[in-house]
């Protein structure tokens, strides 16, 4: 994309008025006669057309509640040709007081020819719908959630489709279809003239200059946006005295914040576990109990985002030389498996990181070492007691709070596709490169603290695939392993397993109810196994005993490795974001503690506790909860509307945790806001953190969130 100016844009708008549309033209939704190729279905017109505040004329009409009423706009009898357009414009006026959904659909001439838009329309003034006639995300842009809409252009409201799914060969266009979701009351809208239009200029003017020189969105506001480094100095220095008059530690704890009100547990010099009177504790290496209460991602450089080849969207970037040049740097974060990072542009070259050149704004060279005694205070005095995953090691170092490590097993060896696949296949712990592979990671992770008490223990990976997708996503695993190459070792094993469990692969055939002639049929490559059916239950009592066997392989290797390593630090599971009970079932059996990610209203709606067969205690290892108030586009996985209800939906969640008996601890995810157009690893952009990308606290929730604390830890 290039910048262009906005006055331009202006008069593409206001020109489509008056301009032919020799690729065909559509009709005027407001004239007082409608052509023979526009279509009511279950839509009432107004009588009369009205002139609204910015002079358009249009007209009510009104989608009756009916499970599609739409309007249908249908081409000559050839179609349109719109290879030379770019845009479809509507003008569009929300007649209710809420908003409303209008879906925007163009069909092609030839089959599977189409494109699917849902815009929510807000109430008040007119606006123009612009929607882009080919396939668009906000993940071609290089970022998760896309700028918030509608957005003022000169004066005029354009709402943009951000999000245009299908495929469409606009040499051949043959109907526009507008239409609501199954109403169940009456919704009016108020529309005219209906264009297309050459090139994308409304594209390109929704990600031009929306990021300053701070990092700051810069068309919103909030309380906590800085326009100045004056500003952000003075912003900081009053967070610092409303820092010095928090107390977010409970009085009576030892030093490594283990409740001494409370009947003491044996000492043993390390974390551990242990089951009193019904309920699970993590115990201090002074004998105390301990609810984990923790922050992820507790880094100074996660404000890294590419700009090279997306320059238009910065305003004022500071330049790559002097000064600056520490805080411009290039990676390659690009993975073909990894459907995280699917149909992501801007994946690799040149990033600036955005919050480490705010740091250095604040306090200079030692930037560094003023980070980190501030966000130690903070995380102390806003009630936290453990560093979670993924954080900086000079605050690990500090020995001030307990944290957390992660055994990250990389290398080459096998995997399988679950079909989920987030973060990339599934490693094959059958392999023997993998156990050689768990090994270094082991001994990576354990180096220099496996004798360190303020350490709470290792994480193995994170958020593996152990699920696919779907209703049948549980046996993802299983169906992945045996669709496999013939030189999968999992699938080798699998297959042994079968041949041990029926002898004759024509037992196994009638078991199934498959056609399977001999076992080299199973072994070759491009095997396409059965679903499971109530038929043939033999199908899922096979595939459960694998992914249990599948499971236990994983965890038993990895934990082997670990307590070859470090015998006296707690194992902390492998933080399931997808599970199945076989998958959890081992991680109780080899680890001490079964972790989960899990982004819900509470904790007990992420996870079975019953899939526990062995008695375990469980960590949640990460949760949030993200609005759009605050800058950044997305608004978590687990959304709510406003930064008030941020702080009430983390006391909600910590307050359930910590009534669970079965609960040692929360981490939440993660301590600043992520960039306004995508982090490096998979362009996640959300408004998650307790501080923005100016390291300014979020005073209001930072305050809910100390509240809570506090208590959770009484």
């Amino acid at each position: 994309m290039k910048t262009f100016a906005t006055w331009g844009l202006f008069l593409v708008l206001t020109a489509c008025q008056a301009a032919p549309e020799t690729a065909g033209r559509l009709p005027d939704l407001s004239a007082d006669k409608l052509d023979g190729n526009v279509t009511l279905q279950q839509v009432q017109r107004g009588d009369a057309a009205e002139t609204n505040a910015q002079g358009g004329r249009q007209r009510r009409y009104t989608f009756a509640p009916s499970p599609q009423p739409q309007i249908i706009v249908t081409a000559p009898s050839r179609g349109w040709d719109w290879s030379t357009r770019g845009e479809l414009r509507v003008a569009v006026q929300n007649a209710m007081a809420w908003d409303v959904t209008l879906v925007v659909d163009i069909d092609g001439v030839n089959a599977g020819q189409h494109l699917h838009a849902v815009l929510a329309l807000p109430a008040g003034p007119a606006q123009t719908v612009v929607v882009p006639l080919k396939a668009w995300t906000p993940r071609a842009e290089g970022m998760q959630a896309g700028p918030p809409m509608p957005m003022e252009i000169d004066g005029r409201r354009v709402l943009l489709a951000t999000t245009v799914e299908g495929q469409l060969d606009t040499h051949a266009v043959r109907a526009v279809r507008l239409s609501m979701p199954a109403p169940q009351a009456a919704q009016t809208l108020l529309l005219g003239e209906m264009s297309v239009r050459p090139g994308d200029a409304v594209a390109q003017a929704a990600y031009t200059g929306i990021v300053d020189r701070w990092g700051q969105y810069t068309r919103g506001q909030w309380p906590e946006k800085i326009d100045s480094d004056q500003a952000l100095r003075v912003a900081q220095a009053k967070a610092k005295r409303a820092l010095d008059v928090a107390n977010g530690q409970a009085a009576q704890v030892d030093i490594y914040g283990g409740r001494t009100d409370m009947a003491s547990f044996k000492a043993t010099g390390w974390f551990r576990s242990e089951k009193r009177d019904g309920r699970w504790w993590l115990v201090t290496p002074e004998g105390h109990a301990f609810f984990s209460l923790g922050m992820n991602a507790v880094v100074n450089d996660g404000g890294r985002s590419y700009v090279q080849g997306r320059e238009f969207m910065f305003r004022d970037l500071p330049p790559a030389s002097g000064d600056w040049a520490a805080f411009h740097g290039s990676s390659d974060t690009r993975q073909a498996d990894a459907t995280s990072r699917k149909g992501l542009g801007f994946d690799h070259g040149g990033w600036f990181d955005f919050y480490a050149a705010n740091l250095y704004r604040l306090d200079g060279a030692s930037w560094r070492s003023a980070w980190q005694a501030r966000t130690l205070d903070r995380l102390k005095r806003w009630g936290f007691n453990t560093i979670g995953n993924w954080s900086d090691d000079a605050l690990t170092k500090a020995h001030r709070m307990a944290y957390t490590r992660s055994i990250n097993i990389d290398g080459v060896f096998g995997n399988v596709s679950s079909g989920y696949d987030y973060w990339g296949r599934m490693p094959d712990p059958y392999d023997p490169r993998f156990a050689a592979a768990a090994e270094k990671a082991a001994a990576r992770a354990t180096q220099d603290v496996a004798n360190d008490p303020w350490l709470l223990g290792y994480f193995a990976d994170n958020e593996l695939a152990w699920a696919g997708q779907g209703g049948e996503g549980r046996w993802g695993l299983a169906i992945g392993t045996l669709k496999g190459e013939a030189r999968s070792p999992a699938k080798q094993a699998f297959i042994a397993k079968l041949k041990a469990q029926y002898g004759d692969a024509i037992k196994l055939a009638n078991a199934w109810g498959i056609q399977l002639t001999s076992w080299d049929v199973m072994a070759a490559d491009g095997f396409e196994p059965p679903l499971p059916s109530e038929r043939y239950p033999a199908i899922a009592a096979d595939y459960s005993a694998w992914l249990r066997d599948y499971a236990q392989t994983y965890f038993r290797v990895v934990s082997e490795a670990l307590h070859r390593h470090d015998s006296h630090h707690l194992f902390l599971g492998g933080r399931f974001a997808v599970h199945t009970p076989e998958a959890v079932d081992a991680c109780a059996r080899y680890c001490d503690v079964v972790s989960f990610n899990t982004y819900t209203d509470v904790p007990q709606h992420g996870f079975d506790e019953n899939l526990l067969t062995t008695d375990k205690p469980i960590l949640i290892t990460e949760f949030h909860f993200g609005s759009k108030d605050r800058g950044p586009f997305g608004n978590g996985v687990a959304s709510v509307y406003t930064e008030q209800q941020r702080g009430e939906a983390y006391a909600r969640f910590v307050a359930a945790a910590a009534s669970d008996p079965h609960i040692v601890g929360a981490h939440w995810f993660q301590y600043a806001d992520e960039p306004v157009t995508g982090r490096l690893l998979d362009g996640e952009n959300m408004h998650i953190g307790l501080v923005g990308i100016t390291d300014i606290p979020f005073a209001g929730f930072v305050e809910a969130v100390r509240e809570a604390n506090a208590k959770a830890s009484r």
